[in-house]
């Protein structure tokens, strides 16, 4: 008997976001319709109600994550889809699911900014709202895809990653990735894994929504299982009662940051090209890690040892690697749609070892690999 072999279709990035979607479980979608995410919502709002799911257009960004919350604490894997002013708008319910420990998952296709900017013109001016949008001190999960196939298995890993530790996921991608289309391999049924939340043992009394497991995430009910616990935003107990005690509020804040942190080896993720000889590394993401990677390819024909670090998780951020390519190399270029808000990181993780230089771009436009060649020769 031959082997089933993957179905290939010629997809868009931000249809393969719903595919995955859909192959991770997700039955249910708040939104608002936003340029360059909007296909999401308008392919979810026809693809949810034939697997039983339930779609809702809200009337803006802040009551489509309040929706997303109350529905994934009903039980129901939950997503939503949006750009830059949108997300912006979420972040105090994005908080929110931080601290009650809400799993959901939430799309950023980013666009040129600040402010309502050019909605159609692509840009990576969100990484840092991405990791600090919301306030307090917080641990987050992004991912952040290159490629159309790369956007179908990255969902469904931010679901995993979602149910698992109990926590919001960000994918981060941006207009060039979520408006492009290429070639999709669909994996089949059951090829890759897919995590749902762990639940109270039945019967369970004294049910503590807050008391963590072994791993430090605690079991999650649904709502109207037979379960009475209290939700808030408030720094809480493990019974999810409010306390301003400090020891509960320092065990509290210590947990929602070592659950992701002590677990890098699960989520961290990232893709390293031509490094292992390479005397200039070129760090890059999202769409501009395919420019990168054209540059790299031709400064090497050019006898220019260059190599491409590509994060794919990029919160939390890959301290150790970049420490370690720092003492190997003598330059770094960071090549971003923005200012130089990862450079920034970057810098910071290698510690003086090695000159940190930028390749930006804020015009509205995709890098393109001979700028990228340029900086390498520059160097």
């Amino acid at each position: 008997m031959s082997a089933v072999l993957p179905l290939a279709r010629l997809m868009q990035g931000n249809e393969a976001i719903v595919e995955g979607a859909l192959a991770a479980g997700v039955r249910f979608f708040a939104g608002y319709p936003i340029t360059p995410s909007t296909e999401i919502a308008e392919i979810l709002s026809d693809k949810l109600p034939t697997v039983g799911g339930k779609y809702i257009q809200m009337e803006d960004e802040l009551g489509s994550m309040a929706a997303v919350i109350g529905a994934s604490l009903a039980g129901l894997k939950s997503m939503t889809a949006t750009s830059g002013p949108g997300f912006s708008l979420k972040q105090e319910n994005l908080g929110f699911a931080i601290m009650a420990e809400v799993p959901c998952v939430v799309v950023n296709v980013q666009r040129f900014g600040p402010s309502t900017g050019i909605p159609t013109a692509p840009a990576q001016g969100d990484v840092m709202q991405a990791r600090w949008g919301t306030h307090g001190d917080h641990s987050i999960i992004a991912l952040c895809p290159d490629s159309v196939q790369e956007c179908y298995i990255l969902t469904v890993k931010a679901f995993n990653l979602s149910e698992k530790f109990r926590t919001p996921v960000i994918i981060l991608t941006d207009e060039v990735i979520g408006h492009l289309r290429e070639r999709v391999c669909l994996p089949q049924p059951g090829e890759l894994p897919v995590i749902n939340r762990k639940k109270p043992p039945a019967g369970i009394k004294d049910y503590k929504p807050y008391q963590p497991g072994e791993d430090g995430v605690p079991v999650i009910a649904n709502f109207c299982e037979g379960y009475r616990f209290h939700v808030t935003s408030l720094v809480h107990d493990e019974s999810g009662a409010p306390s301003t005690n400090p020891v509960v509020t320092e065990k509290l804040i210590n947990r929602l940051h070592d659950k992701i942190m002590k677990n890098l080896d699960e989520i961290l993720l990232s893709e390293s090209y031509q490094t292992d000889d390479a005397e200039i590394i070129v760090v890059a993401y999202g769409a501009v890690s395919r420019s990168a990677r054209r540059a790299v390819k031709e400064a090497r024909a050019a006898g220019i040892k260059v190599g491409l670090f590509r994060p794919i998780t990029i919160w939390p951020f890959p301290e150790k690697e970049i420490a370690s390519l720092s003492r190997q190399a003598r330059a770094i270029i960071v090549a971003e749609m923005n200012m130089g808000q990862y450079r920034i990181e970057v810098e910071r993780a290698a510690q003086g070892n090695t000159r940190v230089s930028g390749v930006n771009k804020v015009t509205g436009e995709l890098i393109t690999p001979s700028e990228i060649l340029s900086a390498i020769k520059s160097l």
